[in-house]
């Protein structure tokens, strides 16, 4: 790899100082997620299993191959914004999700061991872009 000093770069390209973050809101970054899996609608994603069940230190760091998640992580604009990879608890973070909201798009126990892109887009698109009082609150003492 051959580094270069910003100056020389500039010359040969446009160079977006604000690309490492760029801002979006969360119901920008929900419908950016939504519009992805709406790309390939019958994509046969994969859930992850029993993520009520799961101990939370554990469910944060559930990932697998080619889920909803993964589908988010691979967009370089996603990542630009912030996503750092492709585990549920980095999915519950950036995308402001409570526990209960990312299971309905994610769990095995709703599809079975895929789940077609269209559907997760359809629950993605069901989250209330701003959570009400009472998800805070409950997010809040029921973690």
């Amino acid at each position: 790899m051959k580094h270069h000093a910003l100056e020389q770069l500039q010359i040969v390209a446009e160079v977006d100082q604000d690309y490492p973050r760029q801002t979006m809101s969360r119901g920008e970054r929900l419908e950016r997620w939504a519009e992805l899996l709406e790309q390939n609608p019958d994509r046969r994603l994969a859930t992850l299993h029993q993520t009520e069940y799961q101990l939370a230190g554990v469910r944060a760091t559930m990932r697998g191959d080619s889920t909803p998640i993964s589908v988010a992580f691979e967009d370089p604009v996603l990542r630009a914004a912030g996503l750092e990879n492709d585990t549920y608890g980095e999915a519950k973070r950036f995308f402001e999700l409570t526990d209960r909201q990312l299971h309905k798009v994610i769990c095995y126990c709703h599809f079975g061991a895929t789940v077609n892109a269209a559907t997760a887009a359809h629950y993605i698109r069901a989250v209330p872009t701003q959570p009400g009082m009472f998800a805070r609150l409950r997010e809040t003492f029921a973690g």
